[in-house]
């Protein structure tokens, strides 16, 4: 018998979970506007359990122009009530505000490091309590448990599987050499 994390094992019959688990978290992300994308999820999961953002999730990215940062950064007071409007996403100012400023900061962050990917790797590795500090001091709405949740989901930090998950290989398979360390 498989042994999966045992999150998994105690919601066996939650599959966005599941193929969450199996395919997207922890695995390391390239793309800009798909690691966004993940950030401001883990925004929108602040005080609500996972599965109500997995289920919410393209609702999320029909809302959100596919996360597109640049298009995002540019939202007007239109598409913030038009957000705050959309019952298939979460409605919270503060949330919608988060994206809206920190699609901006994003978009200050690649002048000096050519993405936000490349943000994050030149300040990889760091503990958590540092990641917590950096992003506090440059977003907004990213508390302890939103960057560590993020990190992880990214790969950026440790933890996302227990070693004896099959999809811990998988995701460590995926890291490029210096990640891993």
């Amino acid at each position: 018998m498989t042994t999966y994390c045992d999150y998994c094992n105690t919601h066996p019959e939650d599959t966005y979970n599941k193929i969450y688990h199996d395919t997207q978290y922890g695995f390391p992300i390239t793309d800009d506007n798909l690691l966004f994308e993940r950030l401001i999820l883990e925004i929108n999961q602040a005080g609500l359990s996972w599965i109500t953002i997995l289920k919410k999730a393209e609702n999320f990215r029909k809302a959100y122009s596919k996360f597109n940062i640049v298009k995002i950064a540019k939202y007007t007071e239109e598409d913030r009530a038009r957000l705050l409007a959309d019952a298939g996403i979460i409605r919270n100012r503060l949330k919608v505000n988060a994206a809206i400023v920190n699609a901006q900061k994003v978009l200050e962050l690649k002048k000096e490091y050519g993405s936000f990917k490349g943000w994050l790797d030149a300040h990889h590795p760091l503990s958590k309590d540092e990641w917590t500090k950096l992003f506090k001091r440059t977003f907004i709405f990213t508390g302890g448990e939103i960057v560590n949740e993020f990190l992880m989901s990214t790969g950026y930090l440790p933890g996302a599987h227990q070693k004896d998950c099959p999809i811990f290989k998988k995701v460590a398979a995926k890291k490029p050499a210096w990640m891993r360390a």
